[in-house]
């Protein structure tokens, strides 16, 4: 079977980082302890509000790390010059509103469809493989695929949110997701709020290619250190992905 690719996001290493000012911790330090832990790649979000990652921070992972850059982003003109500056292996678009406190539900394509057109063709023809942050959903599967992207990820944060019979009910919404993405040649990654508790019935849908996991990660790290923290997520996804 496939290795299933671990994305670790170190939004919030930089979010702990802002909280006192300075430069410790750094981000891009534990983007490089990640790669040693076996991260297959580094997602970073440089929001509107600069409210974790710096422009500073998004300049030195383009230029330091050997890992792919994922470069989280909404969809704005600002941010997709800066992604055409740096060329970063992926960018991710995602819906953003400066009033949450972390990106809440998937990026509605079939609502915003003839404005990202022409941003996700410029950042295609840069050579940048996009991906559309979104739910489970069908219809924003199409969407995505319509405007040539050619990667999608699945926003897993009400699936983690759930209990009980409702947690199912959003796996089952994920793995046929899942499904109708590969059926229509998309490739299919998933992330937000995984943690050891719920990567395991993810990590082990056949047609997810990578997972991004970040907040849990950096907060676990508080008390066992990054490198455990990304070992044992590790190890976990290699589990589910055997079985």
């Amino acid at each position: 079977m496939t290795r299933l690719r671990l994305g670790v996001n170190i939004d919030h290493v930089a979010t702990i980082r802002n909280a006192r000012g300075g430069r410790h911790p750094d981000p891009v330090r534990a983007a490089h302890m990640a790669a040693a832990a076996g991260a297959d790649g580094i997602t970073a979000h440089l929001r509107e509000d600069r409210r974790h990652i710096s422009d500073r921070d998004m300049e030195r992972l383009a230029n330091e790390i050997t890992l792919p850059l994922n470069f989280e982003m909404a969809a704005t003109e600002e941010m997709v010059a800066i992604a055409l500056r740096h060329r970063p292996h992926a960018a991710c678009i995602v819906p953003e509103r400066r009033e949450e406190r972390t990106t809440e539900g998937g990026l509605d394509v079939v609502g915003q469809f003839d404005s990202l057109m022409p941003l996700v063709g410029r950042l295609l023809d840069a050579g940048i493989r996009v991906s559309m942050f979104i739910e489970a959903s069908p219809k924003q599967l199409d969407a995505a695929k319509a405007l040539g992207a050619p990667v999608v990820e699945l926003h897993t944060g009400a699936y983690c949110d759930a209990e009980g019979a409702g947690r199912d009910r959003e796996f089952a919404r994920i793995q046929a997701a899942a499904a109708h993405a590969e059926a229509i040649g998309l490739e299919c990654h998933a992330g937000h709020g995984l943690s050891y508790d719920t990567v395991k019935p993810v990590a082990a849908i056949a047609s997810i290619m990578e997972l991004n996991i970040g907040h849990f990660l950096v907060g676990e790290a508080i008390f066992v250190g990054l490198d455990a923290s990304i070992r044992h997520m590790r190890q976990l996804m290699d589990e589910a992905r055997r079985t």
